[in-house]
């Protein structure tokens, strides 16, 4: 069985530095991450090259949690964001990659996604399907500029 890779591309009406924040700022990534019918839970992040981050995903209907957790492989502020994630659940093998790169674009910035090494257990559709959640959530984090 081999892994699956996503990719995923948005225009979002925010500043590259707002979208960078939103990945590495704890109380953030816990509010936008998690796809909808679930809360997200950061355990620890340490957002620089080589440091580690962990976080669940609990199923709000069932209570059920899924824990995750990666090193950063590469942090350039504003512009791109690397790093790893691995599934505590031994069902769920092998180390996935996360790419995301950022540029300004005339109305907003321009994001590009690509996970890679996905479990082959994971329809490919499912992780479309919560990274558009997903997306949505961010979208409505870093447009919103909410003053004072």
């Amino acid at each position: 069985m081999s892994a699956h890779t996503v990719t995923l591309h948005r225009v979002l009406k925010a500043t590259p530095d707002r979208v960078y924040r939103a990945f590495t700022t704890p109380t953030a990534l816990a509010k936008w991450l998690p796809p909808h019918g679930f809360v997200g839970t950061v355990h620890e992040m340490e957002a620089r090259v080589g440091g580690r981050y962990r976080m669940s995903f609990t199923n709000f209907t069932t209570g059920h949690s899924h824990a995750f957790g990666g090193e950063y492989l590469e942090l350039v502020p504003g512009e791109r964001l690397r790093y790893t994630a691995t599934f505590d659940d031994p069902n769920l093998p092998g180390r996935m990659q996360i790419t995301v790169t950022l540029r300004t674009v005339f109305c907003g910035v321009d994001i590009h996604i690509v996970q890679e090494g996905i479990p082959a257990v994971i329809p490919a559709e499912a992780c479309y399907l919560g990274w558009q959640e997903s997306l949505q959530l961010l979208a409505q984090l870093v447009e919103a500029a909410v003053e004072g």
